[in-house]
């Protein structure tokens, strides 16, 4: 007799599953009834009453944020200076440490000052989904080249925690330490570390800055690097994320130009760093003939055109070059230059053809040197960096977001470098645009609309979700 009970309690349960997910599974709703706990892995859909067009952006408060951050400056408004372990670096840490806090994330710190936001997912055992970029800011910049990327994805946690979705991976957001060089001399530092650079780790022992500070005094100051000079214990494993994605305003024309809310990026292109020094005999402006002279300025002025020459040279719209510095020695009016100092940049999405430049550009330099009768004292390659790739799946993932939330998207390359290019090295990478005004960034006039933020957040969120479940 009891036997026959209990076949009809499981009868009559398993046609209450049933009539409950017609089109699911009636078996794993059955269990669930039975064990008391849910067994069934986490759907992407946030729940049956949302869709994504609904996900809701906070873009007031983060509008807010973004303003309050840009006051951590050591310049006036409207322009940000925000550089390197400086106290106002120091104290907008941690205003960024406390808002990871208030958004229920478990908040760590490395060697080096990169921060670490988690929300746990069902199964953190599994490599996280991360996301994030920096803060610093050369001087007289705007506020948001980089803080969009962090702040943005504050936020997209905060939509997604909103939405009722809970992830299979746990989501991280990163705080990337000095993408700028503009303390140190060295890019995207906190993320090239987290790559694993031996060779920077070997560098920044003896860095200094302008003003004879070394990187290790600095660091201490700002209460890191407190092992002293061992940083390997910032490198991450290659796996650590299963996928890492950056949004940033895209520091360029093309979207606003173009209309489109969203780029999705598809390759970063590859950086590379030059310094350069003549050395002439200078002397009066007035009393030094012409055909005498050995202008250390006139050098630097001439390869600075044949940079440009060379790029344009390469036949390609994606090989660009940029003479950012060009010092004179004295520096007065009425002396001729005895020293010479340029640091070149040139990028492309090619290492080939960038590495191509290059060459040029080092046979420019000596054929100067001899023609001008100067001494080319220094030609150094900082840093030759390889372009980056976005991973296929990210891609999916970003554009799959943009259909969903009807949103114009296209698919573009970074000419910036960004943590991304770094973070290729040991996850899967994508990279999100928004438009900026007249494309402007690295000053004041830096601007992007409330609108193209939340869009971007929007697409952010649902792409951590597809790529955390």
């Amino acid at each position: 007799m009891s036997l026959i009970i209990s076949l009809s309690l499981l009868f009559i349960c398993l046609i209450s599953a049933i009539l409950a997910y017609p089109n699911g599974d009636s078996t794993t709703k059955t269990m669930e009834d039975f064990s008391g706990y849910p067994i069934h892995e986490p759907s992407l859909s946030f729940s049956s009453t949302s869709s994504p067009s609904s996900l809701s952006v906070d873009v007031q408060s983060l509008q807010k944020q973004i303003d309050e951050l840009s006051t951590f400056s050591d310049t006036p408004a409207p322009s940000v200076t925000r550089v390197l372990y400086t106290e106002k670096d120091v104290v907008a840490r941690r205003y960024i440490k406390n808002l990871m806090g208030l958004s229920g994330l478990s908040v760590r710190e490395d060697a080096v000052g990169n921060i670490f936001g988690r929300w746990d997912g069902s199964e953190p055992e599994l490599a996280a989904v991360a996301t994030g970029s920096h803060m610093d800011a050369i001087p007289y910049s705007g506020k948001y080249d980089g803080v969009v990327g962090v702040l943005g994805a504050i936020e997209a946690i905060n939509v997604l925690k909103r939405s009722g979705f809970k992830p299979k991976r746990s989501l991280e957001v990163i705080l990337f330490t000095s993408e700028e060089p503009t303390r140190f001399g060295i890019s995207c530092l906190g993320s090239r570390l987290l790559a694993g650079s031996e060779a920077l780790k070997e560098a920044l022992k003896t860095a200094v800055d302008g003003q004879n500070v070394t990187f290790l005094e600095a660091a201490q100051s700002a209460g890191y690097a407190k092992n002293g000079d061992d940083l390997s214990s910032v490198f991450l494993r290659k796996g650590t994320y299963s996928a890492f994605l950056e949004l940033h305003i895209e520091q360029g024309p093309i979207l606003e130009a173009e209309g489109i809310s969203i780029g999705i990026v598809t390759a970063i292109a590859a950086p590379a760093s030059i310094k350069v020094d003549f050395e002439g005999n200078g002397g009066h402006a007035g009393a030094v003939l012409m055909p005498n002279r050995n202008d250390a300025g006139l050098a630097a002025a001439e390869l600075a055109l044949a940079v440009e020459k060379h790029v344009l040279d390469s036949g390609s719209i994606d090989t660009v070059g940029t003479v950012g510095i060009l010092e004179l020695h004295p520096g007065a009016i009425n002396s001729i230059p005895s020293k010479s100092h340029l640091e070149i940049d040139t990028r492309d999405i090619d290492e080939k053809r960038r590495n191509k430049v290059i060459e040029k550009i080092q046979q420019s330099a000596s054929t100067i040197a001899k023609t001008r009768k100067v001494k080319l004292s220094e030609f150094k390659i900082i840093n030759q960096d390889p372009p980056a790739l976005s991973d296929k799946s990210v891609i999916e993932a970003m554009e799959a977001a943009s259909k969903e939330l009807n949103l114009t998207h296209k698919l573009m390359i970074s000419r910036a470098y960004h943590d991304s290019l770094f973070m290729a090295r040991i996850s899967p990478m994508g990279m999100l645009f928004i438009p900026c005004y007249k494309g402007y960034s690295h000053k004041p006039e830096e601007y992007a609309s409330r609108e193209d933020i939340a869009n971007g957040v929007k697409v952010l969120a649902l792409s951590l979700a597809k790529l955390s479940s």
